[in-house]
């Protein structure tokens, strides 16, 4: 699985939050978030990439309309993208990871406890 460009992520956000929708929709809510409406077609080129060349969409059309829907959950697009981000910036160990976010205090220690009570799950 690749990772996703920046624009492709957030398109992606969009779909897995709403679950089902059409390029409008999307627009829509785009539009809600940056107060811009970018251009339908650009839009559309993206998420007709993520159905057509990165397989993360498939969709159901209704006449000229088509609604789209993921394949790849947003959990499992997190899982690969940490474990690629493990893999190619803390020498594949997520004790260095830990290490880091403790180091530069992104995590306290509630959350490192939690985090490690997960990982013994």
């Amino acid at each position: 699985m690749e990772k996703l460009t920046k624009k492709e992520e957030e398109i992606m956000h969009i779909i897995w939050q709403l679950e089902r929708c059409t390029v409008s929709q999307i627009l829509d809510i785009i539009e809600h978030n940056t107060g811009e409406r970018p251009p339908h077609s650009s839009v559309a080129t993206i998420v007709q990439i993520l159905e057509k060349d990165r397989h993360f969409l498939s969709f159901k059309a209704y006449g000229k309309t088509y609604e789209y829907f993921p394949v790849v959950s947003k959990e499992e697009y997190g899982k690969r993208s940490l474990s690629k981000l493990v893999t190619d910036y803390f020498e594949g160990s997520a004790q260095n990871l830990v290490s880091f976010l403790v180091k530069e205090e992104k995590i306290d220690a509630d959350q490192l406890k939690k985090l490690l009570d997960k990982l013994d799950e």
